[in-house]
């Protein structure tokens, strides 16, 4: 199984704007790794919720597009909510 999502590459970082992002339904991530800078990026949180309940999204090569560029990636982490069915972070490590 595939998996490919979009992403926007967040200009504005930190806590409050973390915040603002989960209230617009969406989850803050960061993609990092093999010496390349880091790149913040936001996601679909229902999108990502669904796919995470499969387990090959924690053992395949995910593709993320990043402002029409490809990134292949595998998940290093995910924060889930204390008791709401929510993601809160994901960390991404380029593949």
């Amino acid at each position: 199984m595939s998996f490919v999502f979009e992403a926007v590459k967040r200009e504005v970082i930190g806590k409050g704007a973390s915040r603002r992002l989960r209230h617009a339904n969406k989850i803050p991530a960061v993609i990092y790794g093999k010496g390349q800078e880091p790149v913040a990026i936001e996601l679909e949180q229902d999108k990502m919720f669904h796919a995470q309940e499969k387990s090959e999204f924690y053992t395949e090569v995910l593709t993320i597009v990043v402002d029409g560029k490809e990134i292949k990636v595998k998940v290093q982490d995910i924060q889930r909510h204390a008791f709401k069915p929510k993601l809160v972070h994901l960390d991404f490590v380029y593949a």
